[in-house]
């Protein structure tokens, strides 16, 4: 099987890999691209360890073939803050202490940031939706509930004062 050559846009940052065909996005992030922080659980698209934001949905990164992702953008968590500071929603989860191991965290990030950015004033139970397809074996889902929701309100009081 020949490689391919994929050019995408990865953390705001023009990307070109050469992959074979059937590689799945989840593997390049991390094998070809050195991008740790996507995480691999299931590797059958349960478990939301692997989540990336996929222009601006997200996905579970072991299911995306990597030829899908030609000329479009993807977020890792890697991509998440900007110039060395946290986003509100890391914040907001490191405030609330709402992780244990970090296994689960960057999927968990990276499905709220996929929601907020879409709906800064969502709802609990909208957030509670958002997050349902990201499994934890350590701590509760109210923790992280309550600190996404936090993050939003926090994020909704930024968007006021620049109005």
């Amino acid at each position: 099987m020949e490689k391919i050559t994929v050019r995408f846009t990865l953390n705001k940052e023009p990307v070109e890999v050469e992959v074979y065909p059937n590689e799945r996005l989840l593997d390049v992030l991390r094998d070809d691209l050195h991008l740790t922080g996507t995480k691999e659980g299931c590797a059958v698209g349960e478990c939301g360890a692997c989540t990336v934001i996929l222009d601006g949905k997200a996905v579970t990164s072991c299911l995306v073939p990597i030829g899908s992702v030609e000329g479009r953008k993807v977020v890792t968590i890697e991509g998440v803050g900007a110039n060395g500071h946290l986003d509100p929603i890391q914040n907001a989860i490191l405030k609330n202490h709402a992780l244990q191991c970090g296994f689960c965290t960057p999927g968990f990030i990276m499905s709220a940031k996929a929601l907020l950015d879409e709906n800064p004033d969502a709802t609990i139970q909208e957030i509670r939706r958002a997050i349902s397809g990201n499994l934890c074996r350590c701590t509760g889902y109210e923790q992280l509930t309550i600190a996404i929701y936090e993050a939003a309100q926090e994020l909704k009081k930024a968007d006021n004062t620049k109005i």
